[in-house]
């Protein structure tokens, strides 16, 4: 596995050429871009959520090239508060292109999933996301090793039929 930097990152995600999956497994992430805006969302304080202009545009751009961008949510239920505020933000990207599903997590105790959440880019690349306890991002690494694609893609697979679409899940 290799270590990336965040521009190394951010331009895997830009560069993929048919599909992305994104399959997040943890109930409460602390990312240094969110925290601010989700203390803005628990304080009752209006967010206009321009700071996702960026990825709404690259969604839109995916989009309109013929990519797919998918996203598998699995929560446990009652929400976390995160996830909570997660869910209150999703449309902007879901009108961009992005399929964002939840699946609450009672739903897979036959499903194994990797130990990390991933992307896996055009079935080739796969790009773990560590995260410390609190939920800060500390590491992405990558994969192309046959058996770690195939993992993910059978694991994302796996969880997306249980998946229910962002405008129908009605969070418990």
């Amino acid at each position: 596995m290799t270590a990336i930097s965040d521009a190394e990152f951010d331009r895997l995600l830009t560069d993929f050429t048919r599909s992305a999956v994104h399959l997040e497994t943890r109930d409460a992430y602390g990312t240094e871009i969110e925290l601010p805006y989700m203390a803005k969302w628990a304080a009752g304080e209006h967010d206009d959520l321009a700071w996702l202009g960026e990825w709404c545009t690259n969604l839109r751009a995916h989009t309109a090239a013929g990519r797919t961008v998918r996203r598998a949510r699995v929560v446990s239920e009652p929400l976390s508060a995160y996830q909570r505020w997660s869910h209150s933000i999703a449309a902007p990207m879901v009108d961009a292109g992005e399929d964002i599903r939840w699946v609450p997590r009672s739903r897979l105790d036959s499903v194994a999933v990797p130990g990390n959440d991933f992307y896996l880019l055009d079935e080739q690349l796969v790009i773990f996301l560590h995260y410390s306890g609190d939920g800060l991002s500390v590491d992405k690494v990558t994969s192309t090793e046959p058996a770690d694609i195939e993992l993910c893609r059978t694991a994302f697979e796996m969880v997306w039929q249980w998946a229910i679409p962002h405008r129908d899940y009605q969070p418990v």
